[in-house]
């Protein structure tokens, strides 16, 4: 018998002291990088989008694959290409932690337009203002300090 999942995450990450350093100019190229990475361990790619000092990720994680690994690496890897192509001048790192949120199937695509449109969104909310919003939304007890 095989193992068949079907968990829709967003998963959220911010720069080093939610720093706006990832500049517009070269955030297709970490967005694409990001994509090859969740290809290469069999997650299923919805959209990876962002922010000037976030990213979002739509994806179904592989059940072989914790979701905390999973980040670990992507942001290693991203480090890594970030410094190495010099994409973001200022860039300093990630902060540490992440969010992880589970969602119907049926929200797809208002997920992929949200994500897409984050230019657009942050116009109306900060990045900030938006990530403790989701973690009220979900109901998680937080810190407010390790934001």
């Amino acid at each position: 018998m095989g193992t068949y999942t079907r968990i829709l995450y967003q998963i959220v990450f911010q720069t080093k002291h939610w720093e706006p350093t990832l500049t517009k100019l070269n955030r297709d190229r970490l967005f694409a990088f990001i994509s090859g990475i969740l290809m290469k361990k069999k997650c299923f790619v919805i959209q990876v989008g962002g922010y000037n000092n976030h990213i979002h990720i739509i994806t179904n994680v592989h059940p072989t694959i914790a979701v905390s690994q999973l980040v670990k690496d992507i942001k290693l890897s991203t480090n890594n290409f970030i410094k190495t192509e010099s994409l973001f001048p200022s860039f300093r790192g990630w902060n540490e932690g992440f969010g992880a949120f589970t969602y119907s199937i049926d929200a797809i695509e208002p997920l992929k337009y949200y994500v897409r449109n984050q230019e657009l969104h942050h116009k109306t909310e900060s990045s900030r203002e938006e990530y403790l919003r989701q973690l009220k939304e979900f109901h998680i007890e937080f810190n407010e300090k390790y934001i």
